[in-house]
Protein backbone atom coordinates (compact mmCIF):
# COMPACT_ATOMS: atom_id res chain seq x y z
CA UNK A 1 0.00 0.00 0.00
CA UNK A 2 2.81 2.40 0.86
CA UNK A 3 4.47 1.79 -2.50
CA UNK A 4 1.25 2.54 -4.40
CA UNK A 5 0.74 5.79 -2.45
CA UNK A 6 4.33 6.78 -3.17
CA UNK A 7 3.79 6.06 -6.89
CA UNK A 8 0.57 8.12 -6.86
CA UNK A 9 2.33 11.02 -5.14
CA UNK A 10 5.23 10.86 -7.61
CA UNK A 11 2.81 10.77 -10.56
CA UNK A 12 0.97 13.83 -9.29
CA UNK A 13 4.27 15.67 -8.79
CA UNK A 14 5.43 14.77 -12.31
CA UNK A 15 2.23 16.12 -13.84
CA UNK A 16 1.89 19.12 -11.54
CA UNK A 17 2.97 21.67 -14.21
CA UNK A 18 0.31 20.23 -16.54
CA UNK A 19 -2.30 20.37 -13.78
CA UNK A 20 -1.40 23.97 -12.95
CA UNK A 21 -1.63 25.10 -16.58
CA UNK A 22 -4.91 23.27 -17.16
CA UNK A 23 -6.38 24.71 -13.97
CA UNK A 24 -5.35 28.22 -14.96
CA UNK A 25 -6.65 28.05 -18.54
CA UNK A 26 -9.91 26.27 -17.69
CA UNK A 27 -10.74 28.78 -14.98
CA UNK A 28 -9.35 31.82 -16.80
CA UNK A 29 -7.55 32.72 -13.58
CA UNK A 30 -5.22 35.65 -13.28
CA UNK A 31 -4.01 35.97 -9.73
CA UNK A 32 -5.05 39.39 -8.57
CA UNK A 33 -5.14 41.44 -5.42
CA UNK A 34 -6.58 44.81 -4.45
CA UNK A 35 -4.33 47.45 -2.95
CA UNK A 36 -5.47 51.00 -2.23
CA UNK A 37 -8.59 50.51 -4.31
CA UNK A 38 -6.65 49.37 -7.41
CA UNK A 39 -6.78 45.85 -8.80
CA UNK A 40 -3.34 44.34 -9.52
CA UNK A 41 -2.93 41.05 -11.34
CA UNK A 42 -0.25 38.88 -12.87
CA UNK A 43 -0.33 36.10 -15.43
CA UNK A 44 0.81 32.83 -13.88
CA UNK A 45 0.46 30.90 -17.16
CA UNK A 46 3.33 32.89 -18.69
CA UNK A 47 5.46 32.19 -15.62
CA UNK A 48 4.76 28.46 -15.66
CA UNK A 49 5.39 28.11 -19.39
CA UNK A 50 8.58 30.17 -19.36
CA UNK A 51 10.06 28.38 -16.35
CA UNK A 52 9.36 24.83 -17.46
CA UNK A 53 10.45 25.40 -21.07
CA UNK A 54 13.60 27.20 -19.93
CA UNK A 55 14.68 24.90 -17.11
CA UNK A 56 13.05 21.53 -17.79
CA UNK A 57 12.00 21.43 -21.47
CA UNK A 58 11.19 17.71 -21.42
CA UNK A 59 8.42 18.12 -18.81
CA UNK A 60 5.83 20.06 -20.84
CA UNK A 61 5.56 19.58 -24.59
CA UNK A 62 4.78 22.31 -27.09
CA UNK A 63 1.68 20.43 -28.26
CA UNK A 64 0.26 20.53 -24.74
CA UNK A 65 1.02 24.26 -24.51
CA UNK A 66 -0.71 24.84 -27.86
CA UNK A 67 -3.78 22.92 -26.65
CA UNK A 68 -3.79 24.95 -23.43
CA UNK A 69 -3.77 28.13 -25.51
CA UNK A 70 -6.76 26.96 -27.54
CA UNK A 71 -8.63 26.12 -24.33
CA UNK A 72 -7.74 29.55 -22.93
CA UNK A 73 -9.15 31.24 -26.03
CA UNK A 74 -12.43 29.34 -25.73
CA UNK A 75 -12.79 30.04 -22.01
CA UNK A 76 -11.94 33.75 -22.27
CA UNK A 77 -13.83 34.28 -25.55
CA UNK A 78 -10.72 35.38 -27.43
CA UNK A 79 -10.03 34.80 -31.12
CA UNK A 80 -9.17 31.11 -31.50
CA UNK A 81 -5.44 30.55 -31.75
CA UNK A 82 -4.32 33.87 -30.30
CA UNK A 83 -3.31 32.55 -26.87
CA UNK A 84 -1.83 29.43 -28.45
CA UNK A 85 0.32 31.63 -30.69
CA UNK A 86 1.41 33.78 -27.73
CA UNK A 87 2.18 30.73 -25.57
CA UNK A 88 4.24 29.15 -28.35
CA UNK A 89 6.04 32.45 -28.86
CA UNK A 90 6.90 32.41 -25.14
CA UNK A 91 8.17 28.85 -25.61
CA UNK A 92 10.33 29.99 -28.51
CA UNK A 93 11.81 32.82 -26.46
CA UNK A 94 12.51 30.50 -23.52
CA UNK A 95 14.08 27.89 -25.84
CA UNK A 96 16.27 30.53 -27.45
CA UNK A 97 17.42 31.78 -24.05
CA UNK A 98 18.14 28.21 -22.95
CA UNK A 99 20.39 27.63 -25.97
CA UNK A 100 22.40 30.85 -25.60
CA UNK A 101 22.82 30.68 -21.82
CA UNK A 102 26.16 29.30 -20.71
CA UNK A 103 25.69 29.48 -16.95
CA UNK A 104 22.13 29.40 -15.59
CA UNK A 105 21.43 32.28 -13.25
CA UNK A 106 18.13 33.38 -11.73
CA UNK A 107 18.91 37.06 -12.31
CA UNK A 108 19.57 36.58 -16.04
CA UNK A 109 16.49 34.39 -16.36
CA UNK A 110 14.48 37.12 -14.67
CA UNK A 111 15.78 39.84 -17.00
CA UNK A 112 15.20 37.70 -20.09
CA UNK A 113 11.72 36.78 -18.85
CA UNK A 114 10.89 40.48 -18.53
CA UNK A 115 12.18 41.18 -22.04
CA UNK A 116 10.26 38.18 -23.43
CA UNK A 117 7.16 39.28 -21.55
CA UNK A 118 7.37 42.74 -23.07
CA UNK A 119 7.75 41.22 -26.55
CA UNK A 120 4.81 38.82 -26.27
CA UNK A 121 2.60 41.37 -24.52
CA UNK A 122 3.29 43.89 -27.27
CA UNK A 123 2.52 41.37 -30.01
CA UNK A 124 -0.61 40.19 -28.18
CA UNK A 125 -2.01 43.68 -27.80
CA UNK A 126 -1.03 44.76 -31.31
CA UNK A 127 -2.92 41.77 -32.71
CA UNK A 128 -5.95 42.50 -30.54
CA UNK A 129 -6.09 46.18 -31.47
CA UNK A 130 -5.12 46.15 -35.14
CA UNK A 131 -6.72 42.94 -36.34
CA UNK A 132 -9.62 42.42 -33.95
CA UNK A 133 -10.34 46.08 -33.10
CA UNK A 134 -10.49 45.52 -29.33
CA UNK A 135 -10.39 48.36 -26.83
CA UNK A 136 -7.40 47.99 -24.52
CA UNK A 137 -6.23 49.95 -21.49
CA UNK A 138 -2.47 49.99 -22.04
CA UNK A 139 -1.53 51.30 -18.61
CA UNK A 140 -3.24 48.41 -16.86
CA UNK A 141 -1.69 45.89 -19.23
CA UNK A 142 1.82 47.27 -18.75
CA UNK A 143 1.31 47.18 -14.98
CA UNK A 144 0.21 43.55 -15.27
CA UNK A 145 3.33 42.70 -17.30
CA UNK A 146 5.54 44.44 -14.75
CA UNK A 147 3.91 42.62 -11.81
CA UNK A 148 4.18 39.31 -13.65
CA UNK A 149 7.90 39.91 -14.11
CA UNK A 150 8.30 40.80 -10.43
CA UNK A 151 6.80 37.49 -9.34
CA UNK A 152 9.10 35.35 -11.52
CA UNK A 153 11.92 34.80 -8.97
CA UNK A 154 9.44 33.56 -6.35
CA UNK A 155 7.78 31.16 -8.75
CA UNK A 156 11.17 29.97 -10.05
CA UNK A 157 12.35 29.18 -6.50
CA UNK A 158 9.09 27.36 -5.80
CA UNK A 159 9.42 25.25 -8.96
CA UNK A 160 13.12 24.59 -8.26
CA UNK A 161 12.11 23.15 -4.90
CA UNK A 162 9.34 21.12 -6.52
CA UNK A 163 11.74 19.70 -9.07
CA UNK A 164 14.19 18.71 -6.31
CA UNK A 165 11.37 16.85 -4.55
CA UNK A 166 10.45 15.04 -7.79
CA UNK A 167 14.05 14.06 -8.50
CA UNK A 168 14.59 13.01 -4.86
CA UNK A 169 11.50 10.79 -4.92
CA UNK A 170 12.53 9.20 -8.24
CA UNK A 171 16.01 8.45 -6.89
CA UNK A 172 14.49 6.88 -3.77
CA UNK A 173 12.50 4.42 -5.88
Amino acid sequence: MNKSLNFLFLSILNYLPHIIILFLVFTGTDFSFVFSGMNFSFNIVYLVIFYWVLKKPDVIGFGFIFLAGIINDVVLNLPIGLSAFIYLLMCGIASFIRTITLVPNIFYDWVFFFIGLLIISSIYYIILTLIFNSDILYGILMLQAFLTALVYPLIAKLFDGLFKVIVGKENAE
